[in-house]
């Protein structure tokens, strides 16, 4: 996956960072071994959740299936394990079945060549429309998601809002006025967290979805070059987090406040407002218990009510290459299956902390869940969300977060911002070999 600032803060959050860890093997069950069809092996990132919920999943397959072995294989993370991962798919060593990243950074592995195609398989007809795409090539279907997904938004305190009476916006006027009254009753109606400067981009990042409502073609045409942050629908983004600076909703120490930090103020009620990823619940979960239940969450709000939508993050997947055949590849489908059966959901509640719904219908969060993540599925059940772009595109520049916290701090305009951005992405296109570039 990419290394950039926001990614990592992204897996920092979520708990799936994959550290460049040894190589690592734990097998599950008493098949016969030696690459036979009563073995299957998965290949995982070597820390965080997923490997602990394919561990689990291989225990309870094999309960099913006694004369299954399912060894579960470690990777480092980062670009090394992107590339143990090309190089296995390349010399047809990949194992059995493998997890990996959704979107733009499939599209690197050409799952065309190189994945089955599991467009035909039952549980497709569950994915979200958002989820096929995101898992999707050219000529068919190749991933089942492993957990659920996150969203991009506006986390709120609903204690605030009863106390001061307002309504969730919906359009970026009535966030505007929420926001004066908010800041007129003493909170602080943004929370920001320069501190921490992959925060400063979620007024960029989140409002994504927004601008494809306004334009459904711009990731592709973004990523052929006709189409430019300096430009309305996506300069809004921007201009957006400018005019939320200058009217002085940010807390005082914006500029040295962290994440953790802009949480407690969140959950303490110190603030109204702080826009981040959603997945950032589970912090809440661990350090602020007494205050989940007063924290909801919205979509940022486009400037139309008509165009708001949820910007989401899609889960990785599971993923069988084409050199898994014959019965192994029937053992590999029929594990896929399972993940998808109410078994193989219960062990996914159970080992992946959700910050969101899940991307298919054929899983059901536990009831336990934080209200707000009721907040989000009724974008899900609206058909009012979208992919983030980094799941359409590959395209993302190493200074954006640099420059949403020049924006937000007042040092340079929404629209200079913008036109360095759209700089700072060329070099980045020309390294990754697109054409137009």
């Amino acid at each position: 996956m990419h290394s950039t600032p926001l990614r990592r803060g992204i897996l920092a959050v979520s708990g799936i960072t994959a550290l460049a860890l040894p190589l690592a093997a734990c097998s599950v069950g008493g098949g016969s071994g030696g690459g036979s069809a009563s073995e299957l092996t998965i290949l995982m990132a070597s820390s965080g959740e997923g490997i602990e919920a394919m561990e689990a999943a291989g225990a309870a397959f094999t309960e099913e299936h006694p004369d299954v072995t399912v060894t579960v294989t470690s990777r480092p993370g980062g670009g090394e394990g992107d590339n143990i991962i090309k190089t296995k798919l390349n010399t047809g060593e990949m194992e059995s079945i493998f997890g990996y990243n959704s979107g733009s950074q499939l599209q690197g592995l050409k799952p065309d060549n190189f994945l089955v195609d599991l467009s035909d398989e039952a549980w497709v007809a569950d994915l979200e429309d958002d989820m096929k795409t995101v898992v999707s090539g050219d000529d068919g279907l190749y991933g089942t998601p492993l957990g659920a997904s996150f969203g991009g938004a506006v986390m709120y305190n609903k204690a605030i809002y009863a106390e001061l009476g307002l309504e969730v916006p919906e359009d970026w006027d009535t966030f505007v006025a929420n926001n004066d009254a908010i800041s007129e009753a003493g909170y602080d109606a943004v929370i920001q967290s320069y501190g921490d400067p992959w925060t400063s981009q979620l007024w960029v990042l989140g409002d994504f979805a927004n601008v494809l409502a306004q334009d459904p073609d711009w990731a592709d045409e973004y990523t052929a070059n006709n189409r430019r942050y300096a430009d309305q629908p996506a300069l809004q983004g921007l201009l957006n987090q400018q005019e939320a600076g200058e009217a002085g909703w940010f807390n005082e120490d914006f500029a040295s406040t962290l994440y953790d930090e802009a949480l407690a103020k969140l959950a303490n009620g110190e603030g109204a407002h702080y826009p981040i990823l959603t997945n950032a619940i589970s912090a809440i979960e661990q350090n602020s218990p007494d205050a989940v239940d007063d924290i909801g969450v919205f979509a940022l709000p486009a400037q139309d009510a008509a165009d708001t939508r949820l910007s989401v993050w899609l889960p990785n997947a599971l993923y069988i290459p084409d050199t898994t055949e014959g019965e192994e590849l029937d053992l590999a489908k029929e594990f896929l299956a399972f993940m998808n059966s109410d078994a193989g959901c219960e062990i996914q509640n159970e080992y992946l902390t959700p910050g969101g719904p899940y991307a298919t219908s054929a899983c059901t969060l536990p009831s336990d869940v934080p209200p707000m993540i009721g907040d989000m599925q009724a974008y899900f059940d609206e058909g009012m969300t979208a992919p983030a772009l980094e799941f359409l595109s590959p395209i993302k520049g190493p200074k954006l977060e640099q420059l949403t916290v020049e924006v937000g701090s007042g040092i340079r305009s929404a629209e200079d911002a913008a036109a360095l951005y759209d700089d700072d992405v060329v070099k980045q296109a020309q390294q990754l070999g697109i054409e137009g570039w």
